[in-house]
């Protein structure tokens, strides 16, 4: 009980420091852990569908920057006292800075894969899955980066502007890596 009394005085003291569940800063943390939840699950999958260095090392540069981004913004939820899953359609946060998205409804958030796609780089191995595997995660970083840049704008923590200030740059520089790789595999980017 005694628990309890402090953790809702500790929040209550917080003020302003907290943000609201409607707020930016929780729609950021809420949609950025899903979606960099499955370019840790992509990059899993083709670690084990390739021998090329190249693409394993970002895969793995992938599983351990996102999984520790995703897991701050999980403890940032877990401490403001916000669920982790949002009530809201995907992006919803991102209406307020008039930011262009294509989430709601129940789609799929702008850059994830679908279950058909993920089937597809399971199968895959080789050339075929590095090839696949770039082509989407390219789609994912730039719907990613475009998340980051409206989280550093909107965000009223220093906390997630940060962090999504952060996102947007190395996944840019990211995107260009991943064009080279494609270049070199006889392959293109999906257009933008």
């Amino acid at each position: 009980m005694l628990l309890v009394v402090l953790t809702a005085f500790a929040r209550a003291d917080s003020g302003p420091s907290v943000p609201a569940e409607d707020s930016a800063d929780v729609g950021f943390a809420q949609d950025m852990a899903i979606h960099h939840q499955q370019a840790v699950e992509m990059s899993f999958i083709v670690r084990d569908r390739t021998d090329d260095e190249e693409v394993r090392l970002l895969a793995y540069d992938i599983i351990n920057t996102q999984a520790n981004q995703r897991g701050m913004m999980l403890g940032w939820l877990d401490s403001w006292g916000a669920p982790v899953a949002p009530g809201t359609p995907p992006m919803s946060w991102m209406d307020d800075g008039g930011h262009a998205h294509q989430g709601g409804g129940g789609a799929l958030m702008p850059g994830m894969a679908t279950d058909a796609q993920l089937d597809e780089l399971r199968a895959a191995s080789g050339r075929d899955a590095e090839v696949l595997f770039l082509q989407l995660m390219t789609v994912h970083h730039r719907a990613g980066a475009e998340m980051a840049e409206a989280g550093a704008e909107l965000a009223e923590t220093d906390e997630i502007r940060d962090l999504a200030a952060g996102m947007a740059r190395s996944q840019e520089s990211e995107i260009g890596l991943m064009t080279d790789l494609l270049t070199a595999r006889g392959a293109t980017a999906p257009p933008a």
